[in-house]
């Protein structure tokens, strides 16, 4: 049995990963809020120079294919839109977290963005379709962030994925969750909620963080979004990206039906269009990070 982290110990552990940069926090936050528009996103990055060249960057890249290069970052952003930009904020402040191989859990380096990702393009297709009021692209960068917490914890879970995987076959009201709390003393969900803490992330976020794999103990204000997330992250593992050993080892919670008007068939078309999505999207991060 590993040794159980204290919580000061786990507060050691989230102080010590970096703060996201200014420009990505106030991004953040502002995507949060309920009345902005795309006019004000565009004004934050112009106060970034490295943002907004990686902007340009990936505007121009391959996988958009424009006939002629954008220079304008305000044209950029309007063809990019919202959710793309969150992305390449996120991904260059906090991508060695999301790219960090989670040997604790069995999966390799990039497992965590890609389901993070399909996450994310499931969690704001849900949000869009199911009628709730609930802004997509909050959901989308909702389900960016949600996992956070398993890079914290990873180091921690090395070698218990067999006893793990054992405590759940034997035991029916056990899953992933009960199961890093007996190893290692938390969760990946209390992880990630002390880190957002930490970096101030908006309530939405934090409450998507805390409660994704338990979406009715969320706050009844951003319970539809937690709801949105906790059901995308279930698309993400259905369709096969999961995060290595606890993929599909969480209880789908059927309550998401009483914030989400969503039909078989409504679920069908959306692993479709997060299969179809997901490749462009990641090509498009991708040249991002290309020098």
């Amino acid at each position: 049995m590993n040794k159980k982290l204290s919580h000061s110990e786990l507060l050691a552990i989230v102080k010590s990963v970096p703060m996201l940069t200014p420009s990505a926090n106030q991004l953040l936050q502002l995507t949060a809020q309920e009345d902005h528009d795309l006019a004000d996103v565009v004004n934050l990055v112009k106060t970034d120079a490295k943002l907004t060249a990686r902007v340009l960057k990936v505007v121009n890249s391959a996988a958009f294919g424009l006939l002629s290069n954008i220079t304008s970052i305000d044209r950029a952003i309007s063809y990019l839109g919202e959710r793309i930009i969150v992305s390449i904020a996120i991904g260059d402040s906090a991508g060695k977290l999301f790219d960090k191989e989670l040997a604790g859990y069995e999966a390799t380096g990039g497992d965590l963005w890609r389901h993070d990702l399909r996450t994310a393009i499931a969690a704001r297709e849900v949000a869009s379709q199911s009628g709730a009021d609930i802004s997509p692209d909050l959901a989308f960068t909702a389900g960016l962030l949600h996992d956070i917490g398993k890079a914290l914890i990873s180091d921690y879970l090395l070698g218990t994925a067999p006893d793990a995987i054992q405590m759940i076959r034997s035991d029916e009201s056990v899953d992933y969750l009960t199961a890093e709390v007996a190893m290692v003393g938390f969760d990946h969900t209390q992880a990630g909620y002390e880190l957002a803490k930490i970096w101030q992330l908006p309530e939405a976020l934090v409450e998507v963080i805390r409660y994704h794999h338990q979406p009715s103990q969320a706050g009844e204000a951003n319970r539809a979004l937690v709801y949105a997330v906790h059901l995308g992250d279930n698309i993400a593992m259905l369709s096969g990206f999961g995060t290595g050993a606890d993929s599909m080892q969480y209880p789908l919670d059927p309550g998401y039906g009483n914030y989400l008007s969503l039909t078989p068939i409504d679920l069908e078309n959306i692993i479709l269009t997060v299969d179809s999505e997901f490749s462009k999207l990641q090509e498009s991060l991708t040249a991002n990070g290309e020098e």
